[in-house]
C-alpha cells in the first residue's frame, strides 16, 4: 500500500473550486489526427508502465495516516479520454481558448487523477493531445517522465501486447491505518542515518547545521509581504492561456556574450513579461516587487518514481530595470546568490521533515489556511515560475511526429499569473495561465517575453564576445 507523501498530500488540502492542483501539457502533432479508437488503444497499451492511472486516492479514517493509493475498482479508460475539435480557423486564439477551459476544472477525485483530450481541427492539418495531471501525482520531471512513457520515441509505434488487469482489492479501513502507521517508521528511518552521521562526522554537522541556518535565514527574509498590485490577490475560477516558443540557439547567443544559465535567461524574459503586464495595469513597476516561486527539483534525473521531489528558490524579480542587458546582469547576480545561499537545501530538508508531522493536523491546518486566503490573500509569493528540461529529441505518437510541448502550471489564491517554461528537441515551450477575472490579458506577458529574448539576441550581436 503505497502513501501520499506529505508534499504529496499538500497538492490534495489545497485545491478547492479556484484552485485546482494539476499540471498539463499540450503536444501538437503534425499531420493527420488518428482515429479516436487508435489513440485510445495506445494509451491503453501503455497502461501496464503506469502504475498510477488506474489507481485512486483513498483517506484514511480520521487522517491518521496520510492518503494511500489503491487500485480502481471500477477503472474505465473511456472516462480518462475525450475528443474535442477546434472551431476555424484552428489557430492559436482557438487553441489558447480551449485550454484555458479545460485547465479550469478539477480533476474527479473518485477516479484515477488524470485526464487525456484529442483535438482536432488545429490549422496546417495538426491535431493535438492534451495532458492533464494532478500534482499531487507528479511534478516537472515525473511529469517529462511520463510523457516519454506514454509516446514513442521512434516514428515505428510500439506495439503493445494487451495485458489483462485486475485490480487489487482495497485495503479495510484498520489495514489502511496500520500501514500508515508502518509507513510512518519507515519515514523514520533516513532520519536515523542522519543522526548516525551526526555522531560519526561532528565537524561536518556544525558546517551543515551554519548552512541550514543560513538557508532558514534566507527564505524567512523572502517570505515578508508585498505591496498590493493587479496582479496579485484574489482569483476567480476562470483561466486564460497563452504561450509562445523559442529557439533554443537564441538563448545560446545570450548566453556566450553575457554568460549566466539557460534559467538566467528565461527568468529575464518573464521578468520583461511581469513588467509589461505591471505597464499595461497602470501599475508602476518602479514601486512594485514581484516574487516569484521558483521549484527546484531534488530527483535524479533517471529517477522514475511517481510523487513531487521539488524544494524552492523564492526570487525578487526587477520589473524596475528598463535595460535588458541589465535585467538579465541582476538576475544573474541574483540566482548565483541564492543558489550560494542553501535556501533551497533549507527548503527541502523542511519538505522532509513534514513526513514526520501528524496527518490529523497538517490535514484540518491546510484546509484552514486556504479558507483564510480566500478572505485574504496572500502576498508572500506573487508568480510560480517552472523551468523544466525536456527531451531534447523528437517524440512520436501513433507515428506523427510531436513538433510542440506546451506546459500550463496553474494558480492558488494570491497568484494571478504563473509560467511554465519546458524545453523540447532543440526549442523552448513558454505557457502562461492567468485568472480570467483579474488578468484577462495574458498575452501581454507571453509578447512581451518574445519580445524581451529578440532585444537580448540583438544586444549579443552588437557586443563583443564576454571574457572568460
Amino acid at each position: 500500500m503505497d502513501r501520499l507523501s506529505a508534499l504529496d498530500a499538500e497538492f490534495l488540502h489545497l485545491e478547492d473550486e479556484t484552485s485546482p492542483m494539476h499540471i498539463a501539457g499540450i503536444c501538437v502533432f503534425a499531420g493527420p489526427a488518428p482515429r479516436f479508437s487508435e489513440l485510445g488503444e495506445a494509451i491503453e497499451a501503455k497502461l501496464p508502465g503506469l502504475p498510477r492511472y488506474r489507481q485512486v486516492v483513498r483517506t484514511v479514517p480520521f487522517e491518521l495516516g496520510r492518503p494511500v493509493w489503491t487500485d480502481d475498482q471500477h477503472f474505465r479508460l473511456g472516462h480518462h479520454i475525450h475528443r474535442a475539435a477546434l472551431p476555424a480557423p484552428g489557430g492559436t486564439v482557438e487553441l489558447n481558448a480551449l485550454m484555458g477551459r479545460i485547465m479550469a476544472h478539477a480533476l474527479d477525485r473518485s477516479r484515477p487523477l488524470w485526464e487525456a483530450w484529442m483535438v482536432e481541427g488545429l490549422a496546417d492539418d495538426r491535431w493535438a493531445l492534451v495532458f492533464k495531471v494532478h500534482h499531487c501525482m507528479v511534478d516537472g520531471i515525473a511529469g517529462v517522465h511520463l510523457l516519454q512513457a506514454l509516446l514513442d520515441i521512434s516514428p515505428e509505434p510500439e506495439v503493445g501486447v494487451p495485458v489483462p488487469w485486475r485490480p487489487q482489492p482495497e485495503a479495510s479501513a484498520v489495514h489502511k491505518v496500520i500501514g500508515s502507521w508502518v509507513g510512518l517508521a519507515d519515514d523514520l528511518i533516513p532520519w536515523g542515518r542522519r543522526v548516525a552521521r551526526v555522531a560519526a562526522s561532528p565537524i561536518d554537522t556544525v558546517r551543515d547545521a551554519a548552512a541550514f541556518g543560513v538557508g532558514i535565514g534566507s527564505l524567512a527574509a523572502h517570505l515578508g509581504s508585498t505591496p498590493s498590485f493587479s496582479t496579485n490577490g484574489r482569483i476567480g475560477p476562470h483561466r486564460r492561456w497563452s504561450h509562445v516558443s523559442v529557439g533554443l540557439d537564441e538563448v545560446a547567443i545570450v548566453r556566450r556574450r553575457f554568460g549566466g544559465t539557460v534559467n538566467d535567461v528565461m527568468l529575464a524574459c518573464v521578468t520583461a513579461g511581469h513588467r509589461a503586464l505591471l505597464l499595461a495595469h497602470g501599475d508602476d513597476p518602479e514601486r512594485a516587487v514581484v516574487r516569484t516561486a521558483i521549484p527546484v527539483s531534488t530527483r535524479d534525473w533517471d529517477q522514475r518514481r511517481s510523487g513531487n521531489r521539488v524544494s524552492v528558490l523564492l526570487a525578487e524579480l526587477p520589473v524596475g530595470q528598463t535595460d535588458p542587458v541589465a535585467r538579465l546582469a541582476t538576475i544573474r547576480e541574483t540566482t548565483t546568490r541564492l543558489k550560494a545561499s542553501d535556501m533551497a537545501r533549507a527548503a527541502d530538508v523542511l519538505v522532509n521533515l513534514a513526513d514526520l508531522a501528524p496527518p490529523m493536523a497538517i490535514g484540518p491546518l491546510s484546509r484552514l489556511a486556504v479558507r483564510v486566503e480566500h478572505r485574504v490573500a496572500q502576498r508572500s509569493v506573487t508568480t510560480f515560475t517552472t523551468n523544466v528540461p525536456g527531451p531534447p529529441f523528437p517524440l512520436f505518437c501513433l507515428g506523427r511526429e510531436m513538433s510542440e510541448y506546451l506546459p500550463y502550471l496553474g494558480l492558488t489564491d494570491g497568484v494571478r499569473v504563473s509560467t511554465a517554461i519546458l524545453s523540447y528537441n532543440g526549442r523552448i515551450f513558454i505557457g502562461v495561465t492567468s485568472d480570467e477575472d483579474s488578468v484577462p490579458d495574458v498575452d501581454v506577458v507571453t509578447d512581451a517575453m518574445r519580445a524581451a529574448l529578440a532585444e537580448l539576441v540583438a544586444a549579443a550581436r552588437r557586443r563583443p564576445r564576454r571574457e572568460s
